[in-house]
């Protein structure tokens, strides 16, 4: 491929003697990678399930190398969210930056959400991710991707570095800053690229990068983590930066990152930085280095949980086109009221309250009703209704106003006359299990393919599941754990006396279908209600059921095109 003389010479200069094995990489074809969703999916039941013709990344351990005919963005997995499609380099920084379940983590320039949603994944629902974009346009694309992978704790801003330095001095445990950069590394991937580079733009886009990272590090926390890495080549963009920084932050310090064969090290002295070269692997240009901050070990993040961060923010540029909701500023909300919620984190009744919304009871009573059918953990305190739309916010909850945000925490639907519309967000963060009306089919029924694309379908009886279906006995006890068998016509409500002591008494696994609320006859002419839409057990959206046929409820903006 042509490349700009600047760029070559630069290389030369930087490569030396490896400089003709660079040249020839870009001869050769580029590499495809997806990378598992691990919220979802194991890799190892990825492996099983996955039609594509898979070769394992080396140096990630949740990504695959995939074959460009396989065309994985069209298969149903995608859309259910099991994996994201990356550029196998740029898989690398998060999964080298050490997040654990708990940890306050900010992706500073996370659009359109590659590693986010990786950074979300290893939370596995547990800490706050705080995914930013200083495009708003760029932020939606990066809010629909936290979405689709599930992702229930993410609090979505549009906003600069600096505004978000004031409302978080200390705050976060885990950073990664994925700069803007040149893209020099990318020429191969992206011709285009290479087109519209410039001897300048190294320059330009480095003073940008000390300005970011200034910021970025003014958030971390003491004994916190921070990675920086781009997808160029220049030391002005790389070790300069990291250079410059390490000269007027004493409390930061340079730390190893684990090593594959293949990487290099950094220039200049910066040993400790990696760099990813096309030449020596199967991916495009990366610069990695991971900084830490002194000051001590942080505390278990489940047991030091800091709070501070926005439960609602100035939302006057977030016209939210995923979750349908546009999210509401700090004066409208309301204090804490509490949500009647069972031990075992099952909803246990409608005579409870959720906070937000003015303390309307029949907006409240409509979403408890809705949610007794949904076991998916919550604590009842989290659970907010502003103006119609209910969500579940992150653990953290004090407010910062003033910022812009996209969304804050799970967007679960529209509480609306007389009834709940689950959104789609809430469908993908589900599990199977966790919905009692489920219709799971085949990835290759061409039912399938029609509900992707917004049509109605018909639904025979094989394909429906009741109840949290596949459940033991004392699975379904262990989701109302304080409850007696007296206490099952609530847990069961809409079940007859029969039913209970078919799915509770003498049943094995499949007498427990239809047994839940609002599942009715496991018949699909007798079936009715919203339904969790899955293909081999994953959810991908809702539809409404009656008489056997399937009202679509995919969100016009997730269908397949």
């Amino acid at each position: 491929m042509q490349m700009p003389q600047d760029f070559t010479e630069r290389m030369k200069t930087l490569l030396k003697g490896e400089y003709a094995d660079f040249l020839a990489s870009y001869d050769r074809p580029r590499n495809f990678g997806l990378r598992v969703n691990t919220l979802k999916i194991s890799p190892r039941e990825f492996e099983r399930l996955a039609p594509f013709h898979l070769t394992k990344v080396p140096w990630v351990d949740n990504a695959y190398f995939y074959e460009e005919q396989d065309m994985p963005a069209r298969h149903p997995f995608y859309y259910a969210g099991l994996y994201y499609l990356q550029e196998p380099s740029a898989m690398t920084p998060a999964s080298v930056l050490p997040v654990r379940p708990g940890d306050r983590v900010l992706d500073l320039c996370a659009a359109p959400g590659g590693k986010a949603t990786e950074l979300g994944a290893k939370l596995q629902g547990k800490g706050l991710l705080v995914a930013n974009d200083i495009s708003a346009s760029r932020a939606k694309a990066l809010l629909k991707n936290i979405e689709v992978f599930g992702i229930s704790n993410a609090f979505v801003t549009n906003e600069v570095p600096a505004k978000l330095a004031k409302q978080f001095p200390e705050f976060f445990d885990r950073i990664l800053v994925d700069a803007p950069c040149s893209g020099e590394g990318m020429f191969r991937k992206d011709p285009a690229a290479a087109k519209a580079w410039d001897a300048e733009k190294p320059l330009v886009c480095a003073k940008q990068q000390r300005e970011i990272i200034r910021r970025a590090a003014d958030m971390l926390a003491p004994g916190g983590q921070m990675l920086y890495s781009t997808c160029t080549f220049s030391v002005e963009e790389n070790e300069r930066i990291i250079a410059g920084l390490l000269a007027e932050r004493p409390d930061l310090e340079l730390l190893d990152i684990p090593w594959y064969e293949g990487f290099s090290h950094g220039y200049e002295g910066l040993e400790k930085c990696v760099r990813i070269f096309p030449h020596r692997m199967s991916g495009e240009g990366h610069f990695l280095a991971l900084l830490g901050k002194k000051g001590g070990e942080l505390p278990a993040a489940a047991a030091g949980l800091r709070r501070g961060f926005g439960r609602q923010g100035n939302d006057r540029r977030a016209n939210v086109p995923a979750g349908g909701a546009r999210v509401r500023t700090a004066k409208e909300s309301t204090p804490d009221r509490r949500a009647n919620m069972s031990a075992g984190g099952a909803w246990a009744g409608k005579g409870g309250s959720a906070r937000g919304g003015g303390g309307q009871n029949g907006e409240r009573e409509i979403l408890l009703d809705f949610l007794k059918d949904v076991s998916m953990p919550m604590d009842e305190n989290r659970l907010e209704i502003r103006k119609g739309q209910a969500y579940y916010v992150p653990e953290f909850s004090d407010e910062k106003a003033g910022l812009v945000f996209l969304r804050n925490g799970l967007y679960l639907g529209e509480v609306k006359k007389d009834r709940f519309e689950p959104s789609q967000s809430l469908a993908l963060a589900l599990k199977k299990e966790q919905y009692a009306q489920v219709l799971d089919l085949p990835a290759g029924d061409v039912r399938v393919q029609k509900y992707l694309k917004g049509e109605t379908i018909d639904v025979e009886e094989r394909d429906l599941h009741g109840a949290f279906s596949g459940a033991g006995d004392e699975d379904l006890r262990g989701a109302f754990p304080s409850a007696g068998d007296e206490d099952l016509h609530g847990a069961f409500s809409g079940a007859g006396d029969e039913d209970l002591h078919g799915a509770h008494v003498s049943a094995g696994e499949q007498k427990l279908r239809g047994a839940f609320s609002g599942a009715g006859k496991n018949r699909s002419g007798d079936a009715k209600g919203w339904h969790l839409v899955c293909v081999e057990g994953y959810p991908l959206g809702w539809g409404k059921l009656a008489g056997g046929v399937l009202k679509n409820k995919l969100h016009a903006g997730w269908r397949m095109q």
